[in-house]
């Protein structure tokens, strides 16, 4: 799962050298800690968290799969 989540970040962000993901696993639930440079939050949080939510939304369906639940946290360097 980690490996999908880096790869939509890495498609949004312009610096991609800077994207870290810290992955905290607890049973079934996986909490990501998404960290990438300050001038590219806004792309990944977008207009009003629509964005961010998108990819939550989509990484929702891809633990689904695996029988997992999922939380992702968006934080800059």
């Amino acid at each position: 799962m980690k490996d999908v989540l880096e790869v939509v970040i890495k498609n949004l962000v312009d610096n991609q050298d800077e994207i870290s993901i810290n992955e905290k696993e607890n049973g079934k639930v996986v909490c990501y800690e998404v960290r990438v440079a300050k001038e590219d939050m806004g792309k990944v949080i977008g207009k009003q968290g629509k964005m961010a939510n998108a990819i939550r939304t989509f990484m929702k369906s891809v633990a689904l799969k695996e029988h997992k639940r999922i939380s992702i946290e968006f934080l800059d360097k």
